[in-house]
């Protein structure tokens, strides 16, 4: 195959353009390309009164790849399609997952397809029921401590934006995107610079992975909370669980825990063991909204008419040494409320497949450093985030959140109402100060940063602009520390992806979660029970 590039796409053209595109810059009729698939699709927004993607197709030819690829120059090159290999084991043993977000998805996958047939224990309940929930909760009913918008099916991606664009360029993301496409997502994901599945087609893509791991003889425990790990000589024997109120030890000795960056209640339980642990650098800060409309005059320099709703990704290091950036910027999307204790408040971003809302909302974050966090020990960032969230429930006296309007923030007054932007957090927001909920170390760093960012893109610092918070739940505020073989110094217990501090979004959890089901396999296949 040959890779072509710098195929140029207007906004509305069709895909199946790309095959004329790639004829003509390989000087070859268009009748000798036999295939012709899409590689990249980058939308080009610099020059305002010239929008346009840029692409690559990778095409076959009947004959005559050698004087195309001369023809074609700086611009064609030699194309081989990724390839992910996954062993086949023997076993009478059933390694187990502990999460079933996208690190511990992933890794049943491969383990399921390697005929490790895995043991997936999930907290949460499955997705049907788990979206219920949450719509519940948005209504203004309880909270679900167990399942939630971070616990359940899918884990907390599930409920987002549904982004997997990341900056890793590890091998192994084409076939995470491929899987998703070949589960429901759309086959774009596979190609676009920034793909996006959105939460409403999101749901259905993670139970139709769940229905394959359990046809390959995978087996999901839904509401089954991991409590403890038994333990003999340094190794890993059993994990301890508790469903519907029964406890039991499942025999194990390897442990997959790909709990997500919220389990607190397992990062105590990890500490109590003695399991090697340390303290991370995390981000926290506010949901900022404005009218969607808006970001695309500032992005495209008009109304949108046929583009995407824009999206940006922002940063500023200021002076002092602190710094700021945008996360998880959600076009069209809703600010969500994403508690998963009793008594906190917590936002989140999300949107749906279409990003057909008003809004446009980004995490707006300050970075913070291990020296920052109050207090003394591991869990330090853990608490410290759980003190803030319990200080805006106290402020609103609800799961209701706290807002104010830009203006209102940079002049330090309290404000009473929206303007133009409507905020779209559900169960609702109480009007006020972020300052009495913020510590000064993040609303410091905010109060120079947001016009600082208004310069790079206009309109940021918009006075009507809402602010609503906390947003608390980036990353996780610790690490629980791996070698080479992926274990942590209890052997058979494989800490992955966010939770475990390696890895920040959908698809880099996944990749984490890849890369522990493969270091799982090999110490099977270096074993006796395996061929």
């Amino acid at each position: 195959m040959i890779l072509v590039r710098s195929l140029r796409l207007e906004p509305g053209e069709e895909l199946s353009a790309l095959r004329k595109k790639a004829a003509k810059k390989l000087r070859v009729p268009e009748e000798e390309i036999t295939d012709c698939r899409p590689v990249k699709r980058s939308l080009d927004a610099r020059r305002k009164n010239d929008i346009h993607y840029v692409c690559s197709a990778a095409v076959t030819l009947r004959r005559g790849e050698e004087r195309a690829l001369q023809a074609g120059g700086k611009d064609a090159s030699v194309y081989e399609p990724p390839v992910y290999e996954i062993p086949w084991v023997r076993t009478d043993e059933h390694p187990v997952i502990a999460g079933f977000g996208p690190a511990g998805m992933f890794a049943a996958l491969v383990l399921a397809r390697a005929g490790a047939r895995p043991v997936v224990l999930e907290r949460g309940q499955e997705a049907d029921k788990r979206a219920a929930a949450v719509e519940a909760f948005r209504r203004g009913g309880a909270l679900n401590p167990e399942s939630n918008v971070q616990f359940g099916e899918g884990g907390a991606g599930t409920f987002s934006d549904g982004k997997l664009n990341t900056g890793t360029h590890d091998r192994r993301m084409f076939w995470v995107l491929q899987e998703f496409a070949a589960h429901g997502a759309p086959g774009s994901v596979t190609f676009d610079a920034k793909p996006h599945i959105g939460t409403d087609v999101l749901i259905g893509v993670v139970q139709n992975i769940r229905r394959e791991i359990v046809s390959l003889g995978g087996e999901l425990r839904f509401e089954t909370k991991l409590t403890g790990l038994e333990t003999e000589d340094g190794a890993l024997t059993g994990a301890r669980v508790v469903c519907g109120g029964v406890q039991e030890v499942i025999p194990c000795r390897r442990l997959i825990l790909a709990i997500g960056h919220s389990a607190r209640d397992s990062f105590e339980m990890l500490r109590g063991l003695g399991v090697p642990m340390e303290r991370k650098p995390f981000s926290m800060g506010v949901r900022i909204e404005h009218r969607q409309d808006a970001i695309d005059r500032a992005q495209y320099g008009r109304a949108r008419a046929g583009l995407p709703p824009a999206d940006y990704s922002l940063s500023v290091h200021l002076p002092d040494g602190t710094s700021a950036y945008s996360f998880c910027m959600c076009p069209g999307g809703e600010v969500f409320a994403a508690a998963s204790e009793e008594g906190g408040v917590v936002t989140n971003g999300m949107s749906y497949s279409g990003r057909g809302g008003e809004n446009a909302n980004a995490a707006l974050l300050v970075t913070l450093r291990t020296e920052d966090f109050p207090g003394e020990g591991v869990l330090a960032g853990m608490y410290w985030q759980r003190e803030i969230e319990r200080a805006a429930y106290s402020y609103t006296g609800s799961y209701r959140a706290p807002a104010q309007l830009v203006g209102d923030f940079l002049e330090n007054r309290p404000s009473t109402g929206p303007r133009t932007v409507a905020p779209t957090y559900a169960p609702g927001v109480v009007w006020g100060e972020l300052r009495k909920v913020l510590p000064a170390r993040v609303t410091d760093v905010l109060q120079n940063a947001i016009p600082a960012l208004g310069q790079k893109l206009s309109g940021f610092d918009d006075p009507d602009a809402v602010l609503t918070g906390p947003e608390t739940r980036s990353s996780s505020p610790v690490r629980i520390l791996r070698d080479g073989t992926m274990q942590s110094s209890l052997r058979g217990l494989y800490p992955c992806g966010e939770g475990a501090g390696y890895a920040g979004g959908i698809t880099s959890a996944a990749v984490d979660g890849l890369r522990c089901a493969e270091a799982l396999l090999r110490d099977l296949l270096n074993g006796e029970e395996s061929v």
